[in-house]
C-alpha cells in the first residue's frame, strides 16, 4: 500500500539496515519499532553498553558517548537505550553482519545480537567476516556481502 506522503514507498515493504551507529540504530529499533518495518540488517552495531564499554580499543569515546561507566552510581541515563534492553519486543527478521577484526566495535557485540534473537525464535542470520575489520573492504568479501545484503531484502520484503 503506497504511503499518503511518499506514493513510491509501500509501509508493507519496509526494511531498516545500518552500519556502525547505523547498527546499534538497527538494533534500538528493531526492540521499538512497533511492527512498522518487515526486515532488518544491523552491520557492526553496538547491541549492549555495558559489554561494549569495556570491550573497545576506543575506550576515550565509548565513555565520552555513555557520559561514563555503567558501574557509576548513578549510572548515567544513557545506559537505558541499550538495545539489549528491549530484546523481549524484538519480532522481526534480522541479519547480522560482523568482522571478526573490528576492535571499534568488537564482534561479540553482533554474537550477544545474534544469540538474542536465535534464543526468541526469530529468522536470523550472522555474517562474520574472519578477516574483516569494521567495514567490509576485500573485494571477494564485498561480493559476498551484496549479495547475502541484497538477499536478505529480497527474501523479506519482495512479493
Amino acid at each position: 500500500m503506497p504511503s499518503k506522503k511518499e506514493p513510491f514507498v509501500d509501509e508493507n515493504r519496509l526494511g531498516a539496515v545500518g552500519a556502525s551507529y547505523g547498527g546499534y540504530s538497527v538494533f534500538f529499533l528493531a526492540g521499538n519499532h512497533q511492527k512498522r518495518f518487515k526486515a532488518f540488517i544491523a552491520h557492526c552495531g553496538i547491541f549492549n553498553f555495558e559489554s561494549q564499554y569495556a570491550a573497545t580499543e576506543e575506550s576515550f569515546f565509548t565513555n565520552f558517548d555513555l557520559k561514563g561507566p555503567y558501574w557509576q552510581t548513578p549510572k548515567p541515563k544513557s545506559y537505558d537505550y541499550s538495545p539489549h534492553r528491549f530484546v523481549q519486543n524484538w519480532d522481526t527478521p534480522i541479519m547480522i553482519i560482523t568482522g571478526e577484526k573490528d576492535f571499534r566495535i568488537p564482534y561479540t557485540e553482533s554474537l550477544q545480537a545474534f544469540n538474542a534473537a536465535q534464543l526468541r525464535g526469530i529468522p536470523s542470520k550472522l555474517l562474520i567476516f574472519p578477516d574483516e575489520n569494521h567495514w567490509v573492504v576485500k573485494p571477494q568479501n564485498s561480493l559476498l556481502w551484496q549479495r547475502e545484503f541484497f538477499g536478505w531484502l529480497d527474501k523479506w520484503l519482495k512479493n
